[in-house]
């Protein structure tokens, strides 16, 4: 099997997603078979030496890749493709996954699978589990090749020991004449909280209440020497400044300890904090997904649970 992965860059480095999915796409191709990743960029220096665990790396280079375009980037990952024609091409789901894997799908016609933490070879095709319902259930789909595969974050392990492959240059499809143009790029206050350097978290979601409420979470997080933070609804209901947000939109973490209170685990929460060493849930909804990846966890009032826990730590 020949499989092709998308390289994610961010602040001009790949993402740790990529080698999440460069394991996955090992996995799948066998011993016998083959994977490529794809990068485009304005500048090949930057990413060559990132991208570890291919048989080569695909580089496209065009001053129109100097930031994320994903008009650009969708017409790479076509060229590419049909040039390569590889059996199943691999993204994150990520915001960019979501930008390009289906409009790639649509433009192959190949057959697409979103949200998926799981996938294996089977009877000629693929076989992959993917979250439906917020991640509240998982459905298995049954895809013939080629197609697409979206991989939710955190389903495979990063090859971080992998060495980098031959980088080989592909000629950039036509990009001179883009509909979409990037205006400015927004990076986040350097002087801010760095919450991916945290060792422990407590994190809140909607089930707190309201914002008055985020002082109890806070004064926890305190006796545990911890970062508050919160979940995407937490943020746009304006309670916790923005690089507290944890999750698809927000910062990746991955603390010794991570405290989810009132989260409800959406695929897109998962994807922020999936790695954690240790997670503690506390959720009144026992079919929280959140509760399918805490190593302990309590249906119980969050309320309850954080004066009990302010007790045992003798505030």
């Amino acid at each position: 099997m020949r499989a092709l992965v998308y390289s994610e860059i961010h602040q001009n480095a790949v993402s740790p997603t990529t080698r999440e999915l460069v394991t996955t796409a090992r996995r799948l191709a066998g011993g016998e078979g083959r994977v490529e990743a794809l990068v485009a960029h304005a500048a090949l220096e930057i990413m060559a030496k990132d991208v570890g665990g291919v048989d080569e790396t695909l580089a496209i280079r065009h001053p129109a890749l100097a930031q994320y375009n994903p008009e650009a980037q969708l017409a790479c990952l076509v060229a590419a493709a049909t040039e390569r024609k590889p059996d199943v091409v691999l993204l994150a789901y990520t915001s960019a996954g979501l930008d390009l894997g289906p409009a790639l799908a649509a433009r192959l016609g190949w057959p697409l699978a979103s949200y998926c933490t799981a996938v294996q070879v089977s009877d000629g095709g693929l076989a992959a589990t993917s979250q439906i319902y917020g991640g509240k259930l998982d459905a298995l789909i049954n895809l013939g090749l080629p197609a697409v595969l979206m991989m939710t974050p955190g389903s495979a392990q990063e090859d971080d020991g992998a060495a980098p492959a031959a980088l080989t240059e592909l000629p950039p499809p036509p990009l001179d004449d883009l509909r979409t143009t990037v205006l400015q790029v927004d990076a986040p206050d350097p002087d801010a909280i760095d919450i991916t350097k945290a060792a422990r978290i407590v994190s809140v979601g909607r089930g707190i209440g309201d914002k008055d409420k985020i002082e109890e979470a806070a004064a926890l997080a305190a006796l545990l020497n911890a970062e508050i933070a919160g979940s995407r609804p937490v943020i746009d209901a304006g309670w916790l400044p923005k690089e507290r947000q944890v999750g698809k939109s927000g910062r990746k973490v991955k603390p010794r300890l991570y405290v989810a209170l009132g989260i409800s685990g959406a695929p897109e929460h998962l994807e922020g904090m999936g790695a954690s060493d240790l997670v503690i849930a506390i959720n009144t909804d026992a079919k929280a997904p959140i509760f399918s990846h805490a190593h302990y966890g309590a249906t119980v009032d969050l309320f309850d649970f954080l004066e009990a826990m302010k007790t045992q730590l003798g505030s």
